[in-house]
């Protein structure tokens, strides 16, 4: 007989939320793994028709602008998700009062990026410039996506995000085969990133929202406030993120940044894939159950996040890291051959920022941003320290990703900290961690052994080994895989699974 508990905590999640989160998470995962598929294998091409120093300068010329667009958004996004999907009425108000301060702050980052880059060559100061457009651009698209988002209308912003990519995609092949090189390449994302803000307005339009004049300064200054400490933790977080790259332009070249860049690409990925999309589709529900800390069941599915983000993680940093070489060469060629010794690096910093993701999420939902802020601006002050000063003394971008590695450590363990909810105890998710690290040994020692061989062979072997250890051994408990059970049957397409998959579980929805 099961816990009484385990049951109890579970069953909190209704039939009508279950199945909107599942569909939810179904629509984001597929729209990433299509998405974010193409993105890589384009990004992947890029570096091949750029080659290392031109790719050199798109990664500073995108660390720049990822920073930058921090400061434009100002993580009001995050903010209107939040309190729209708690009270729908006001989505009008809120979008009103992001036009009007996000256009101003839009400016300020543009002014702020062109400034920076006076540091740089003139390719880079040029080329800033021109992507610095799409900050305007993509301001009137993002808010239009955080909108739907906060609507749960994942499906259409779904289907916006795949076209626009293969639109974005499309077209800078065709500037680039007509010779326009790096100069294309940013004009198609200006002409992409158009019709994907006209589009999102669009839909937001005809569904009979608009934005509601005159300015509601309440609304405004509330925004403001609250995305604050969030904004400047985007920032940090960004800055934290890119600074690798822009400390390596400025100290060791751009060719040098065209090596780092290519592994940062398959990093950021492989977060985008597995991180991002599935904490979007489930920030609604977990800011709808918080219920200011009484629900157990927000600390419930942190952890059980939480737990996901290791499982996954682990196999897939073992993985690249021991098979970094047969990744790199096939996919990019002798001239990224260094690549592979930075993604070796990398991938351990990737498992490590999924983690600690989901414990962001959680504090942003108890609206403990000035916290997150905190955690954040010691993490870059010891990541900048650190990167420069292993960058001059050893004069190789590895000194750079250890660096980052070090710093995420102390943002997760300050995270782990500070997170505290009805429902969430990390001895559970300690526990498992340690029976997951053993089932990593001798799925390692597979990868190392099978290593020369096409790389099919241990990958299917490891990870074989890997998920015969997760279902034989104690690493999940009951709770786990009757909440996984039950979203698997409220999933589209789960009852075909169920035909296979059987548990003494009573399916309510």
């Amino acid at each position: 007989m099961k816990e009484a508990t385990s049951n109890s905590e579970s069953a909190t999640l209704s039939g009508s939320d279950a199945r909107r989160a599942a569909r939810n998470v179904s629509a984001l995962m597929i729209a990433s793994i299509i998405s974010k598929g193409a993105l890589y294998l384009w990004q992947i091409a890029l570096s091949a028709l750029l080659g290392p120093t031109e790719y050199g300068i798109y990664g500073t010329v995108g660390g720049l602008m990822a920073t930058a667009a921090s400061v434009a958004s100002f993580s009001m996004g995050l903010i209107l998700i939040r309190d729209v999907a708690r009270a729908p009425g006001k989505a009008g108000a809120y979008w009103t009062a992001m036009l009007f301060s996000q256009t101003l702050l839009a400016t300020a980052a543009y002014v702020g990026m062109n400034g920076f880059a006076l540091v740089y060559s003139e390719a880079v100061r040029a080329f800033v410039a021109l992507a610095g457009i799409n900050l305007f651009i993509d301001l009137f698209g993002n808010m239009g996506y955080d909108l739907l988002l906060a609507q749960e209308r994942m499906v259409k912003t779904s289907l916006v995000e795949i076209v626009h990519i293969f639109l974005r995609i499309g077209l800078a092949f065709l500037a680039l085969t007509a010779g326009w090189g790096l100069l294309g390449v940013y004009v198609a994302a200006i002409l992409s990133g158009l019709l994907r803000s006209i589009v999102l307005v669009g839909l937001n339009l005809r569904a009979g929202l608009r934005p509601c004049f005159p300015l509601d300064r309440a609304i405004c200054k509330a925004l403001l406030i609250n995305s604050a400490p969030l904004a400047l933790a985007a920032f940090l977080t960004l800055a934290y993120n890119h600074s690798d790259k822009l400390l390596t332009t400025g100290i060791l070249g751009e060719r040098v940044t065209g090596y780092l860049t290519a592994a940062f690409v398959i990093n950021f990925g492989l977060i985008e894939l597995f991180s991002t999309a599935v904490l979007v589709a489930a920030y609604p529900l977990l800011s709808r159950s918080y219920d200011d800390g009484r629900n157990a069941f927000f600390g419930f599915m942190i952890e059980k996040l939480a737990l996901y983000m290791i499982l996954v993680g682990l196999p897939m940093a073992l993985s690249i890291s021991i098979l970094a070489e047969q990744i790199i060469l096939p996919l990019l060629g002798a001239a990224y051959a260094p690549s592979a010794g930075i993604l070796r690096l990398l991938i351990w910093y990737t498992a490590i920022t999924i983690f600690g993701n989901v414990i962001s999420k959680a504090l942003l939902v108890q609206n403990r941003q000035r916290r997150l802020l905190q955690i954040r601006a010691t993490g870059l002050a010891l990541n900048i320290t650190l990167t420069a000063i292993l960058l001059f003394n050893w004069g190789d971008p590895r000194g750079a990703v250890i660096a980052s590695i070090i710093g995420e450590i102390l943002v997760v363990t300050l995270l782990l900290a500070s997170f505290r909810a009805v429902g969430w105890d990390p001895r559970r998710i300690g526990g498992s961690a340690i029976r997951l690290l053993l089932i990593g040994i001798p799925t390692a020692l597979a990868l190392l052994g099978l290593r020369e061989q096409f790389i099919a062979i241990p990958l299917i072997c490891g990870l074989g080994i890997y998920t015969a250890g997760v279902i034989l051994g104690p690493v999940l408990r009951e709770d786990d895989w009757d909440l996984l059970y039950r979203l698997t049957a409220a999933a589209p397409g789960g009852a075909i699974l169920l035909r296979f998959w059987k548990r003494d579980v009573e399916l309510s929805w």
